[in-house]
């Protein structure tokens, strides 16, 4: 049997803080540079492909995590003719922070990036293989699955806060974070750049150069990319996707759903159907 080309995302209403996607046959899976608001891990499950995050390209393989933080410009994709099948999980980062810090492996409650893109580890790979497909599986309960991530993670943290010692990070003073801010507030709006440009002291020409270079995509890709992030939230909560699309800020319903599809490797409708679970093991027992 061919493998199907769409993707499987993974959701369940017990952790709200958790989604995972599942491609088992990617050839044809392109990605625009994008970013998530939430921390990204994932597993190369088959194949090769080309990972740029930031502005650091690797090269990686079946057997690899690759690591993503919030808000961190990236674009994964497969190297020519070469076969391509990867987990990916998404966590909220407050929720991930809180547990952190609970758990005793971090001393604070706020969010702080992790330091390395990607990770070639047999048993952290192993253990987010089993992990996720014990999370897609509908034998376990929805206590029983938090418990194993908890775990993961544990494991997980303590493995990449080797990297993060003696580096915090400083609060961003840079003032092209304004300008990040005003777009992420007012992303449904279609206001000239230039006239974004003119309100905060900057040429549109020095703008988009100077915002380029800091974080890896263009004003408008920023924007663009951020009421991707907002539909991708409407979705997740049934919202149709022509309403979507009209409330995000986007011309029109084709126009959400090239521009979604370039940054999520999925269609709208294929986003929001997910093989989300309906409680069905909110009983405790497998």
């Amino acid at each position: 049997m061919t493998p199907s080309t769409h993707p499987l995302f993974w959701r369940n209403p017990s952790l709200p803080y958790l989604e995972l996607r599942l491609v088992v046959d990617g050839r044809k899976v392109t990605y625009a540079p994008h970013s998530h608001q939430q921390w990204s891990v994932g597993a190369i499950l088959a194949g090769q492909s080309e990972f740029l995050c930031a502005d650091r390209l690797h090269y990686v393989e079946q057997g690899a995590l690759v690591v993503m933080n919030p808000d961190q410009v990236h674009a994964c994709n497969p190297r020519q003719n070469s076969p391509w099948a990867y987990y990916m999980m998404h966590l909220d980062k407050d929720w991930l922070a809180d547990f952190l810090q609970q758990g005793g492996i971090r001393t604070s409650a706020l969010w702080r990036d992790t330091k390395v893109d990607t990770l070639c580890e047999t048993a952290l790979f192993d253990g987010f293989v089993v992990l996720a497909e014990l999370l897609m599986s509908a034998q376990y309960s929805s206590v029983e699955k938090e418990q194993k991530l908890k775990a993961y993670l544990t494991r997980l943290f303590l493995q990449l806060d080797q990297q993060n010692q003696g580096t915090e990070d400083l609060l961003p003073a840079n003032p092209l974070y304004q300008v990040a801010a005003y777009l992420s507030e007012h992303c449904e709006e279609d206001r000239a750049i230039d006239s974004i440009s003119a309100e905060f002291g900057y040429s549109a020409g020095y703008l988009v150069r100077a915002f380029k270079r800091h974080f890896n995509m263009t004003p408008h890709a920023y924007r663009l990319n951020r009421r991707v992030q907002l539909g991708q939230q409407a979705l997740k909560q049934g919202e149709a996707i022509s309403a979507v699309a009209q409330t995000t800020g986007f011309s029109d319903q084709a126009h959400f759903q090239r521009v979604f599809k370039q940054r999520v490797a999925a269609t709208p409708d294929q986003y929001r159907r997910s093989v989300s679970e309906q409680d069905q093991d909110t009983t405790g027992s497998k």
